[in-house]
């Protein structure tokens, strides 16, 4: 039966890998990835050697039509990102509306696992439910919008960020937000030097500022709401 698996793999410790996410890898006719080199590092860990190719945002028709092929021909496809949940952030979303639109036949499966956003969550010590995910945001058009949007959530807003770009958010942030409004940041979750630093916009641009050698790996952003008031 043709399948398209969307597997979670690691966002940084191999190990975080679901026993269910290792078979349906180890049985697929092929793996469609991000980066090549990330997955079958990944791969090589555990022992699977199933076939691999790139599948990302640059990716094109012709390959997402060689894709629609082999799912036709009732082949198992199985698609990761480099890191995390795939569809989430990522060019994962585009193949699954193509197999829904064409390939309606062919079952479509979520193989859950890691998430950065779940794994900053349960660190970060949020204690209300409700909050705003934003994925990457914008490098220009609408970003600085989504700022002013975040100055005035009564809701805790979450974003990612690169580190060619958290400084520049962190100013952002310093320029709309409240002075007091608390942010968190996470970095490097799950591997050796992961942290969590709380303090303001301007306390954690100055820190960043002084520790250079910290501006490195994918950052997980949370903009806390204004306090509250119960009257």
């Amino acid at each position: 039966m043709a399948t398209l698996s969307l597997v979670a793999t690691p966002i940084g410790n191999l190990e975080d890998i679901t026993l269910r996410a290792l078979r349906v890898l180890k049985e697929a006719d092929l793996v469609l990835c991000e980066d090549t080199r990330v997955t079958r590092k990944l791969l090589a860990h555990h022992g699977l050697r199933p076939p691999v190719q790139s599948f990302h945002e640059h990716s094109t028709d012709a390959k997402l039509a060689h894709v629609l092929a082999l799912l036709s021909d009732d082949k198992k496809i199985a698609l990761v990102t480099d890191a995390g949940t795939p569809g989430v952030s990522d060019p994962g979303a585009v193949l699954v509306r193509a197999v829904r639109a064409h390939l309606p036949e062919v079952h479509i499966e979520a193989i859950p696992g890691p998430s950065a956003l779940t794994a900053f969550l349960s660190v970060a010590g949020l204690l209300q439910s409700d909050f705003l995910f934003l994925g990457f945001l914008p490098h220009k058009k609408g970003r600085v919008t989504l700022f002013k949007e975040m100055a005035i959530s009564p809701h805790p807003v979450l974003f990612y960020e690169s580190p060619h770009r958290i400084l520049r958010a962190l100013e952002s942030l310093s320029q709309y937000v409240d002075k007091d409004r608390q942010i968190v940041i996470g970095r490097e979750l799950t591997k050796f030097y992961e942290e969590v630093h709380w303090g303001t916009a301007d306390e954690l641009l100055a820190f960043f500022d002084n520790h250079t050698d910290k501006v490195k790996g994918e950052f997980v952003v949370m903009v806390l709401p204004k306090a509250r008031i119960v009257t």
